[in-house]
């Protein structure tokens, strides 16, 4: 049975234990098609972990999670072209030009002409990027070899987006046209997941997950987790306040 658009991505009850360690602790939400969530915490909250285990990295301890109604770490291949994951070193290839990168993960996909060349001046033109083709990834500024990374996830035209702290370090404006990306994507039905670490960013997505020490302190829109606190930065030190207080 199709399932529904309003609970396309499904995390039900993830944990996940390194050793004694447990890194992510009974995790649930749900995300609809379309939707951005943004997941925020404290180093060692375990964003990263949850991340990996949306992408099929890694399979979780306990609980599952279902895209489309389908268990990753059950149909990996079925999922594999579906998730388009960018971890937070993402491995561009310095010695490479801009469009040999690109050229890299269409072989690594196994997309040929004329697909391969749509796709190419497509995403090049979407990352205002066309101009730099010949450049070395590693001569290419912070904003840039990250906008050359995420296209190089959206290559083969994923319908998941998974990126962990993909802005973290860029300059406002870099931050701000990485945005608009993102945007242009959620226009265009890409669900997407990022972890992030600025509050502005948590701001500007459809839900905002609160992640400490494992656990998943809240998961709703910005709104609803600001209330009645005088900014979304007050609500998040209260909930963590609340937390470490039990």
């Amino acid at each position: 049975m199709p399932v529904s658009n309003d609970r396309y991505l499904e995390v039900k009850d993830v944990s996940f234990q390194f050793g004694t360690l447990v890194a992510v602790k009974n995790v649930s939400f749900t995300l609809s098609r379309g939707e951005i969530a943004g997941i925020m915490g404290s180093d060692g909250a375990g964003k990263s972990t949850l991340l990996k285990m949306m992408a099929n990295l890694y399979r979780p301890s306990h609980g599952e999670i279902l895209i489309g109604g389908v268990n990753g770490m059950k149909a990996r291949r079925n999922l594999k072209n579906l998730i388009g994951y960018m971890p937070q070193r993402f491995g561009l290839y310095s010695d490479l030009t801009v469009e040999e990168n690109l050229d890299f993960f269409l072989d690594v996909f196994g997309i040929e002409n004329p697909e391969r060349n749509r796709r190419k001046e497509y995403y090049l033109h979407f990352a205002q990027l066309t101009p730099f083709t010949g450049r070395l990834a590693r001569e290419l500024s912070g904003g840039m070899r990250q906008k050359l990374g995420l296209i190089a996830v959206l290559i083969h035209e994923p319908e998941v987006l998974i990126l962990d702290e993909p802005t973290i370090g860029l300059d406002p404006l870099s931050r701000e046209e990485f945005w608009a990306m993102l945007k242009i994507l959620q226009g265009k039905g890409k669900t997407i997941v990022i972890a992030t670490s600025y509050l502005d960013e948590g701001a500007r997505c459809d839900r905002l997950g609160i992640m400490h020490l494992g656990e998943l302190l809240a998961f709703q829109t910005p709104d609803q987790i600001q209330g009645e606190s005088p900014n979304l930065e007050e609500a998040i030190i209260a909930l963590l306040q609340e937390r470490e207080r039990r």
